[in-house]
Parts: C-alpha cells; structure tokens; sequence
C-alpha cells in the first residue's frame, strides 16, 4: 500500500511505480501480447506429428428426363426419373517420415517462443530504466525547487537588509530595487518549477497505464550505488543480457530453417485409411431394370510416398538462402554484441566521472553556502558590498544547480549500466 504524507498527497516509493510498470506498462503489456502468440504457435506444434482427419457427408436429389430406346422397342420408355444419393467419408492421412522436417519446424517454433520471452525481459528492462529515470528526475526537480526557495530565503535576508539600510542612510535605492527584483526572478522559478514537477509526475504515471493517484509524492533524495565495479558489468554479459540474447535466438532459429529446407530433399511418406459410404434411392425409376435402392460401404487404407525429383532447383535455393541467413544472423549476433560492449565502456566511463564530479560539487557546496553566510555578516556590519553578496548568492545558486544535477546524472549513468547488463530485472 502507498503511504500518506502530508498535504494528503500519497507517496509513492521507486519500488511500487516498477511494480506498476511490469503490470501496466503498454510497451510490456505488447511485448506480452506477442510472445503469447509465439507461444501458441509453440504449444499447437504437437499437431505436425498428428494425422490429417477430414470427413466428409453429402445428399443430393436428382430429378431427370430420360429416353431409353431399347432393341424392342416395346421396351421403350420416356418420362421422369427421380432419386436421392446420399454419401459420407472419413479420410485420415498420416506423415509417417519427411526427413525430420517436421521436429525442424517444430525446434523452430520453440526457438521462436524462447525469443519471444527474452523480448518480453528485454522490454521490462527498457521499461524499468524509463521509469527509474523519470522517477529520479522528478526527484531531481524537487531538489531544484528546495534550492530556489532557499535563494529565495537568502533573497528576502537581502531584501530586509536593504530596507533597513536604507532607512538608516546607509544603503542606496537602487539596491533595494535589485533586491525586489531578484526575489521577484525567483519566485517566477518557482512556479516554472513546480509546472515542471507536475508535467513530470504526468509523464511517469503515463509509463504506468496511468494507475497512479492524481496527486501523488516522490521520495526526497536520489540514492546511487556509487560501488558498480566495471567486471560486475562484463562479466558473463552475454548471457546476462536480454538483449544479446534474444539477438542470439536468432542464429538458432536460422539453423532451424535450414534443417527444414534440408528435409524438403527426404522422401515424404504416408499413411493413408478412408471409409466411405454412399446411398441411393430411385424414387421414380423409368428404366425397370434399374435398382430401386444401392448402398455402398467399404474402408481403404495403405501407404503414399514422394520423392522429390525436380522442382526448379526451388529446394537447392531454399538451402543456399537458409545458409546465408545463417550466416548473417552470427554476424548480426557479433555486430550488436560489439554495440553492447562499446555501450557499457562508455556507460562505466560516465558512472565513473559522475562519481568524481558528483564528490567535487557535494564539497563546493559546503564552500559556497558558507560563503553566503560570511558574505551576509558582512553585508550586515557594512564590511563588504551590496554586488559582493550578490556574487556569493550567485555562486551558491550554481552550486546547488550543480550538484543536483550531479546527483541525477550518476543515477542515470548507473541505471544505464544494469539496463545494459540486465541486472533492472531481478
């Protein structure tokens, strides 16, 4: 359950919008919805080991003019004749050996089912580093927005200061009014600000099927693991890795292919049976020596065998078309192989500056609010200027911004290399 915080808003923890993302996500929900088909093609592929049963049923009237002339003609007969035939069959055809095409194709399909797990992981991976994202940077934001309310804080000292001064002798008109009109700047990025944080938070709810509340809070602080060791990364990536491995899924479903195109070179035989029965009633009969009625019954059954002569060469380019395939899908496989590789390089390099900018400006911010503090003495006892203070607020102001944006930037550095390893998805 998500817990209340105040202002009746609920907040909602990093764990809880992964949860929803996983159930609700669209792009999830998608891919779900297309590995359940592969994984229905897979579970019906029982059938190709099955026997074809067909049956079949028919009746049919026949009314006819007929004129039969006989050797005596007293014999001869003219008129209307009248029946009903009725007819049903049964006929069962059973592949009894194709050269092993039908367990290619059946391997193929469980390939393919496979595959179509590995997408569904690789997308809840993609959708879960989207969401840690998003989450992050609203939190982000929040931060921004504590930040302006501070300088606004520092801002309205000054402002009092001014006005204080200036009511004694001591201060100029002129900084009074550039007080007024910093303080002014800041609360219009406020307001930006919080516009900001809602636009954001509509877009996170929007990665979740919309199942958040309306009004909702995030957590205040960005938590990082700053101990990511570039093996942890590497190591075994490749079967770590969605990604990679639904790529590779590809080269066992290409070998597959070819294992059928080899089979369509094999002799097909077959079983084959049938049961057929047919009927026929002459209701009105112009020839007397017809029968009035004839039924028919029997069962036939034996063996059919194929062997494939010539085809326009169809099948020998089948063959040669799956080995390139083949071919081509390892080399893909290398391909997006060295494309993950190069990306988790660049990812750990990035994670590993951020770290380092990320120590620097949490140091220079301890530096610059100290600065506005002694700059703000000063200003009070007259010992330093108006434009001095004015130079440490606005170092202050850059810190902050700094900082903060360090903190994201490693969050997200560190997001995308478990997005890379595979590691979002436990």
């Amino acid at each position: 359950m998500m817990s209340t915080v105040a202002l009746g808003q609920e907040l909602v923890t990093l764990e809880e919008v992964i949860a929803l993302t996983l159930k609700d996500n669209f792009d999830v929900r998608l891919m779900q919805n297309a590995a359940q088909s592969t994984h229905t093609d897979n579970k019906h592929s029982v059938g190709l080991f099955l026997p074809q049963i067909n049956g079949n049923a028919a009746t049919m009237w026949n009314d006819t003019h007929q004129d039969l002339e006989f050797e005596n003609a007293a014999n001869n007969r003219s008129g209307d004749a009248r029946a009903n035939n009725t007819t049903a069959s049964v006929q069962a055809v059973w592949t009894l050996f194709d050269g092993t095409k039908m367990f290619a194709t059946r391997a193929r399909l469980e390939e393919i089912a496979v595959q179509g797990e590995m997408k569904v992981k690789n997308q809840m991976v993609n959708s879960i580093a989207a969401v840690i994202t998003n989450y992050y940077n609203i939190v982000r934001q929040k931060q921004q927005l504590r930040a302006i309310q501070e300088m606004m804080s520092v801002n309205e000292e000054r402002l009092k200061l001014a006005e204080r001064k200036l009511e004694v002798g001591t201060g100029a008109r002129p900084e009074l009014l550039q007080a007024k009109v910093d303080l002014n700047a800041q609360r219009t990025l406020a307001i930006q600000q919080e516009t900001l944080i809602n636009q954001l938070k509509d877009q996170l709810n929007g990665l979740v099927g919309l199942k958040l509340p309306q009004q909702y809070e995030v957590a205040d602080t960005i938590i990082i693991n700053l101990n990511i060791l570039y093996t942890d990364i590497v190591d075994n990536i490749e079967h770590n890795s969605y990604q990679l491995q639904a790529t590779r899924q590809n080269i066992s479903i290409a070998q597959r292919t070819l294992h059928e195109s080899f089979g369509s070179l094999s002799p097909v035989i077959n079983a084959t049976g049938a049961y057929n029965f047919s009927k026929t009633n002459n209701t009105k009969l112009i020839n007397p020596f017809a029968p009035l009625q004839s039924q028919n019954s029997g069962l036939n059954y034996g063996f059919t065998i194929s062997i494939p002569i010539l085809n326009g060469l169809a099948t020998s380019r089948s063959i040669q078309q799956s080995h390139i395939n083949v071919r081509r899908q390892k080399l893909v496989y290398e391909q997006q192989k060295q494309v993950v590789d190069v990306a988790v390089r660049n990812a750990y390099v990035n994670y590993d500056n951020t770290k380092k900018i990320l120590a620097i400006e949490e140091e220079n911010i301890l530096l610059a609010k100290e600065n506005v503090v002694i700059a703000l003495e000063r200003f009070k006892r007259g010992a330093t200027t108006f434009v001095e203070l004015r130079a440490a607020q606005e170092s202050l102001e850059t810190a902050y911004n700094r900082l903060i944006a360090a903190r994201y930037d490693a969050k997200v550095a560190e997001t995308e290399l478990l997005r890379l390893n595979g590691s979002l998805l436990k």
